[in-house]
């Protein structure tokens, strides 16, 4: 069997999302749907089968992650990421954390913290201004400062090495995380 890429259950979900059955209605409670969400009690058989004939209980449950999700993102503390591969003598391109929220770049001196903007973290970053700082893996601050309108946070390299020896030598990984929190 071939996995789904994110795409495919994009799609899928809008799909399923989009039907309408004449007489359609709720068939399962929020309750239930916010349990089989949080994993503390999965949908039996009959509730599985209950929710994919009903486009309309299959939005609710959409809707109730959304806002889930929303709320979840609300309480972001940091993302993480690792240098991908050993020095291959390339250039440093990007380091990319692993939630995929943001990428770091380092062009000509600058170090330039992008957050992408399909990121579910996106647009309560943007509106909230929050200051942010990049870690290396030792701790030490590679970059400070507030998101622009355009998601993007900038500022001087601020070490004598280049970044992917930098990176190397201390810890392979990196953190971007809010200040004052």
């Amino acid at each position: 069997m071939m996995d789904m890429t994110e795409l495919d259950r994009k799609l899928q979900a809008r799909l399923l999302a989009g039907r309408r059955i004449e007489g359609d209605r709720l068939v399962l409670a929020d309750a239930v749907l916010l349990a089989a969400l949080d994993g503390s009690r999965p949908l039996s058989g009959g509730e599985r089968a209950a929710l994919q004939a009903s486009p309309l209980t299959a939005r609710r449950l959409r809707q109730l992650a959304e806002a889930r999700r929303a709320k979840d993102t609300s309480g972001w503390r940091g993302s993480a990421g690792m240098l991908r591969a050993a020095d291959s003598g390339a250039p440093f391109e990007a380091l990319v954390t692993d939630d995929g929220a943001w990428r770091l770049h380092v062009v000509a001196g600058r170090a330039i913290l992008q957050l992408d903007a399909e990121s579910d973290l996106a647009p309560m970053l943007l509106r909230a201004a929050q200051p942010l700082r990049v870690r290396d893996g030792a701790g030490n601050t590679v970059l400070e400062g507030q998101l622009d309108p355009d998601g993007e946070c900038e500022g001087p390299w601020p070490f004598a090495e280049g970044p992917a020896r930098h990176f190397q030598r201390h810890g392979g990984g990196f953190t971007v995380e809010p200040i004052g929190r």
